[in-house]
C-alpha cells in the first residue's frame, strides 16, 4: 500500500517537474527567437486616435514595444522628442506602429477636418476673450478644462460669496475660430515664439455630454467662463471652490 503511494506521489511530483521543464524551455525558445530577430523597441499606438489630435493625446495613446527588426516600418518612430508641435495627420488605430508622417504640422491637418466628437459627447460653442483662452495659443485636439465664474449663489455654503471652480476637466476642442481682425497680421496663437497679445475674440467649440452642454450654456448666461489648457496626463486634486476666504490656503 506504501509503496502504491509512494509510486503515486513520485508521478505527480514527476510530472510538476516535466511541466515547468517545458514551460521553461518555451519561454526560453520565445526569448532565443526573438533574440535571433534583433528585436527594436517602436511606438505602438494602443488606443485610438482621431485626426487633429495634439501631442499630448498621441503622447498618452502610444507605448514602446519590441518589435522583430525586420518587421519595423522605415519611418517608424522611437520617441517623440522631435515631434513638439506637431498633431495626428490621420487617424491613429491601436496595434499600429507610429510612422514619422503621421504627424504633421497643425497648419498642414487643417485639411483632414476637425477631431472626431467620442460616442455619445454633443458639441456647444462659446465665446470669450484671449486672455480666457489661454491666450489664444488652443487648437482643435486639445483639451481643456473650464471654470465657471459666479459673482454669487452658486456655493450654498455661502450663497452671497463669488466663487470659481475648474468645472469640467479634460474636455476636448473639437474647432477654434478668430473673429476678423482689424490689424494687417494678427497672431493666431499657434507659434510658441510669437508674443504678438492677440486681439478681439475666440470661438471655441468643445465635445461635452448634455448635462455638461446644459451647464455651460447657463454659465455663459449667468456668470463667466475660463479655460485652461490641460493634457490628459494632468493632475486633477478635486473640485476645489474658490473664495475670498479659501484662495489664500
Amino acid at each position: 500500500m506504501k509503496s502504491r503511494m509512494l509510486a503515486g506521489a513520485a508521478a505527480v511530483v514527476l510530472a510538476i517537474i516535466g511541466a515547468v521543464l517545458i514551460v521553461t524551455y518555451a519561454q526560453g525558445a520565445d526569448q532565443r527567437a526573438m533574440k535571433d530577430m534583433d528585436p527594436t523597441g517602436v511606438l505602438v499606438v494602443t488606443k485610438a486616435v482621431p485626426a487633429g489630435s495634439s501631442l499630448d493625446i498621441v503622447r498618452a495613446s502610444v507605448v514602446v514595444q519590441q518589435v522583430p527588426a525586420t518587421a519595423v516600418s522605415k519611418t517608424a518612430l522611437k520617441d517623440l522628442d522631435q515631434s513638439a508641435g506637431k498633431v495626428a495627420a490621420v487617424d491613429l488605430v491601436p496595434g499600429e506602429q507610429l510612422l514619422a508622417e503621421r504627424l504633421v504640422a497643425p497648419a498642414d491637418a487643417k485639411t483632414s477636418g476637425a477631431p472626431k466628437v467620442p460616442a455619445g459627447l454633443q458639441e456647444v460653442t462659446f465665446e470669450l476673450e484671449p486672455k480666457m483662452v489661454v491666450g489664444g495659443r488652443l487648437e482643435a485636439g486639445d483639451h481643456v478644462a473650464i471654470g465657471f465664474n459666479f459673482a454669487g449663489g452658486a456655493d450654498k455654503s455661502k450663497p452671497a460669496e463669488p466663487t470659481t471652480q475648474l468645472s469640467l476637466r479634460k474636455v476636448l476642442v473639437t474647432a477654434v475660430q478668430r473673429a476678423a481682425q482689424p490689424t494687417a497680421k494678427p497672431t493666431d496663437g499657434t507659434n510658441p515664439q510669437d508674443t504678438t497679445l492677440p486681439q478681439g475674440s475666440f470661438i471655441v467649440t468643445v465635445a461635452v455630454s448634455d448635462v455638461d452642454a446644459s451647464k455651460i450654456i447657463f454659465t455663459t448666461i449667468n456668470g463667466s467662463l475660463w479655460l485652461t489648457k490641460e493634457p490628459l496626463d494632468a493632475q486633477d486634486n478635486g473640485g476645489f471652490i474658490a473664495r475670498k476666504d479659501n484662495v489664500y490656503k
